[in-house]
């Protein structure tokens, strides 16, 4: 069973979100899906640095899990959680990134469904193989719907860069103009089975033909798209993540 850590942050400084319709509307579209039973919600509200590395290390060794951040970001600055008293406390992209290497056998993808949180999803990128950030602000309406189109199509079994192109897609459905937004930096995770495989074909042309001198090189690729993002309030809207 896959794991999905939601960590929501709105501190009492900072303009509100409808935080809870997207929480609520993510649960809702995976009850729903098909593959519902591979998948566990864990939800962590007014999210603190202490909610979030003590969540990550509550992961065994052998699970794998989806982080998903929901609330401001404040780009070159980082992203915005809360401190004890629910005020503003500011997260360095680098930090982020040192945080997140330690995970990097459990973590599969990380998505940052904030304002202007590009930065952090590219320095994440260097240790998880799939991390969704917004490349400007995104209003309420988009970034509900583009976090509901993405969990459809997760519990649909389709992979991440496909549950992103179908989340991208779901708000020109909706005529919504922020497909632009979001942006996603993806390369396929190579597991242990999938080198042994290789392995074992290499080793039977071995034995199927003379010895020729070859050199192969393996990569996995990584696909970048964009995604439309605008401000994030319920009109297309006044409220910024």
């Amino acid at each position: 069973m896959k794991k999905i850590l939601i960590f929501l942050s709105n501190p009492t400084d900072s303009s509100q979100l409808h935080l809870g319709k997207e929480h609520n509307e993510i649960d809702d579209a995976l009850k729903q899906s098909k593959k519902r039973d591979e998948f566990q919600v864990v939800s962590k509200l007014a999210v603190r640095v202490k909610d979030l590395r003590r969540t990550l290390l509550e992961l065994e060794d052998n699970e794998r899990a989806i982080v998903h951040f929901s609330g401001h970001g404040a780009g070159s600055d980082g992203l915005i959680l809360e401190d004890d008293s629910g005020k503003t406390k500011l997260v360095s992209s680098d930090a982020l990134a040192i945080l997140f290497k330690q995970f990097q056998q459990q973590v599969e993808c990380v998505i940052l469904n904030a304002c202007y949180s590009e930065q952090q999803a590219e320095v994440i990128h260097q240790h998880i193989d799939c991390v969704i950030g917004m490349n400007k602000a995104i209003g309420d309406v988009a970034a509900i719907n583009f976090a509901t189109a993405f969990y459809e199509a997760l519990g649909a079994g389709k992979n991440y860069e496909k549950c992103f192109e179908f989340a991208r897609t779901s708000l020109n459905l909706e005529g919504i103009s922020e497909s632009q937004t979001p942006k996603i930096w993806y390369r396929p995770r190579r597991n242990n089975s999938d080198i042994q495989e290789t392995k074992t074909a290499e080793n039977t042309d071995n034995l199927s033909s003379p010895p020729v001198s070859q050199t192969m090189t393996f990569s996995g690729g990584t696909v970048t798209g964009l995604v439309g993002q605008a401000e994030r309030d319920l009109n297309q809207s006044s409220n910024k993540f």
